[in-house]
């Protein structure tokens, strides 16, 4: 038996010695990050143990900074050093690039319309409005929810870099074009707790994302085009809260920019 132990540890080893050691490393780092933010990054962490030390409103927008920097160190800051400092990869090789980035504004220029649109029929739902702006007080006090877009900033940097930096770029010399749908897999799952409109339409926006983005050469590219999409969806919510407008078609638009204006 112990010879039998032996020779099954010795044939671990050497299949584990066949592995990519940066591909094995980010597929493993990725989901303790992810843990990592949501025992120590998330708004319950800081109300709970931080906000007394800040002097901050527990429910106010110190909360939601902390959340989105987090997710800045989590998402970008560490998988960032660790490719570069680790494995010694160039910032072109992981992402952090400009890339072609007349393409990549040329077809997020393109993209825009189409996230107005789609937003505003989203936004019509109930189930949306319930949930944009994530932090209520923004839904009605414009500065308020300047702040709080701006902060959102740190979110997207941290979230976009985690999946279609890290992910995508570290695991590309293993997998190469299947690195778009790895990256895919758990930004999706990732959104379980999201409308069932928007985490279904996750999973396209995923493949989109890091399709996008791979060809490009860039992750930035990713960042104004979901925080873009946020921001519009939390914009035409705002306008529906305060206003009591819920329609989609053009008269409902008139409607709700009219009191909007009027208000």
């Amino acid at each position: 038996m112990r010879k039998r132990l032996r020779a099954e540890a010795h044939r671990a080893l050497a299949a584990l010695q066949t592995l990519d050691r940066q591909t094995l490393f980010v597929l493993l780092a990725c989901v303790a990050l992810v843990l990592v933010q949501y025992a120590f990054g998330g708004r319950r962490f800081f109300r709970l143990e931080l906000a007394e030390f800040f002097g901050a409103e527990p429910r106010g927008l110190g909360s939601w900074a902390w959340w989105f920097g987090m997710q800045g160190v989590t998402g970008f800051v560490v998988p960032v050093l660790c490719l570069l400092l680790l494995f010694k990869r160039k910032p072109s090789e992981i992402g952090l690039g400009l890339g072609d980035w007349r393409l990549a504004s040329g077809l997020a220029l393109a993209y825009l319309p189409l996230v107005v649109i789609g937003t505003w029929f989203l936004s019509s739902d109930p189930a949306f409005q319930a949930q944009y702006p994530h932090h209520v007080p923004a839904a009605y006090d414009w500065s308020v929810f300047l702040t709080y877009e701006l902060l959102f900033l740190f979110y997207w940097i941290g979230w976009e870099y985690l999946w279609r930096g890290f992910v995508l770029f570290g695991t590309a010399p293993t997998f190469g074009l299947y690195a778009i749908f790895v990256q895919t897999v758990p930004f999706a799952l990732l959104h379980l707790d999201k409308p069932f409109a928007e985490a279904m339409l996750s999973i396209l926006g995923g493949v989109a994302l890091g399709a996008l983005v791979w060809r490009c050469r860039s992750f930035w590219i990713a960042v104004p085009i979901h925080a873009a999409q946020m921001l519009i969806l939390d914009f035409w919510c705002t306008l529906r809260i305060r206003t009591g407008v819920d329609g989609i078609g053009p008269g409902a638009l008139v409607e709700l920019v009219q009191a909007w204006l009027g208000g």
